[in-house]
């Protein structure tokens, strides 16, 4: 919810021109916030005395009560602040369906989460018989999970629609939260461009993020420390990434959202190929900065690159509900994929995985190119 609410914010509260600083602006806060909350936390538990060998519970309270205090930030500028001009007062003439949304949400959550809890048994039996036939094992395990996000997604959707026939809640009300941001998409860019568009959104950060998952396993097999990891992957790469950030910003009002949007991808490819310059190089942590450096640096660049896109995008009407569709289906395709990158290092090794993220990147160029040749922003 904070992210969606941060992003309508950001995209209501400026022009197209200005999207590409204020999204490296929020990415370079987001992982400032990251920093604080992940290793400053846990340097301010051990300073206060709680250890690996001694946990502190005074220590732990102390760090947690701090971290809440931190938010006050977030509270303090939220009651300062003033609505944006683009929000208008037609969203603000509904505040009697509030509750009814809500309600609308709760119960198709619980009818997805009650699909999957009353469908596990069956799930497994499923599993089990499709194993006779298919000694891949993963696949069917990819097979049998699929459906049952089908039957989940369709559970949720038919308490929806008893929902709406029983008059719980107004069609009208549903209409104007979920399809009209979907309709006015498709509407403004056409359903074909509309539909690369999606495919875009939903690849553009597979190389990185597949990749991502496997790096901290990968750095530890070339015999790397976790101090090693931390001091380099996480700190100097966060600076990395928010280098990347604010340059990529800069850039995008400088040269175009879309011409950064391809560097960033191809740059996103190519970092990936270091990764086997690294593997062949073994334990040596001046090339261990060199690849993470210029990987975080070009993912960063990318980021800003790409919400700045996203925003651009995003009608103003619909900002909260059309970016959280977007970043939803950014992440659903690489995040599945990345949960079997284990399994494709197990099969394949380290280098070819390597060459394969990084002709995931391949396709995204060539739709980057078509779009370009649509939007010019």
């Amino acid at each position: 919810t904070q992210d969606i609410v941060i992003d309508a914010y950001r995209i209501e509260s400026a022009g197209p021109e200005l999207q590409a600083l204020m999204s490296s602006t929020y990415i370079a806060g987001y992982r400032v916030g990251m920093l604080v909350a992940g290793a400053g936390a846990l340097y301010l538990a051990s300073g206060l005395g709680s250890t690996a060998e001694t946990y502190s519970y005074v220590a732990w309270k102390s760090t947690y009560l701090v971290m809440a205090g931190f938010m006050l930030v977030g509270i303090f500028t939220a009651l300062l602040i003033p609505e944006p001009e683009a929000f208008g007062s037609e969203n603000t003439r509904h505040n009697g369906d509030h509750l009814k949304i809500v309600i609308l949400f709760a119960c198709c959550v619980s009818g997805f989460i009650l699909t999957y809890v009353f469908t596990s048994g069956v799930a497994e039996l499923l599993r089990s018989w499709i194993v006779g036939f298919s000694a891949n094992r993963v696949l069917v395990s990819v097979l049998v999970e699929f459906l049952r996000l089908v039957c989940a997604i369709g559970a949720a959707i038919a308490v929806a629609m008893i929902l709406i026939r029983t008059r719980v809640i107004s069609g009208t009300v549903v209409k104007r939260l979920y399809i009209e941001p979907l309709a006015d998409f498709f509407m403004r860019y056409g359903f074909s461009f509309a539909l690369l568009l999606l495919l875009l959104v939903g690849l553009y950060r597979t190389s990185d993020i597949v990749l991502g998952v496997i790096a901290n396993v990968f750095y530890q097999d070339l015999g790397y420390t976790k101090n090693d990891i931390a001091t380099v992957s996480k700190l100097f790469g966060l600076w990395m990434t928010l280098i990347g950030g604010f340059v990529g910003g800069i850039f995008a009002v400088r040269f175009g959202v879309v011409r950064m949007l391809l560097i960033g991808a191809i740059l996103a490819a190519l970092t990936n190929l270091l990764f086997i310059l690294l593997a062949k190089t073994g334990y040596n942590i001046p090339m261990l900065y060199a690849v993470i450096g210029a990987d975080n640096l070009s993912g960063g660049l990318a980021s800003a690159a790409f919400v700045a896109f996203l925003s651009t995008l995003t009608n103003v009407k619909f900002s909260a509900m059309q970016f959280a569709i977007f970043t939803s289906f950014m992440s659903l395709l690489p995040k599945t994929l990345g949960g079997y990158s284990g399994s494709m290092v197990d099969s394949i090794g380290y280098a070819q995985f390597f060459i394969f993220t990084a002709g995931l990147g391949i396709p995204v160029v060539i739709i980057v190119v078509l779009v370009s040749r649509r939007i010019k922003v």
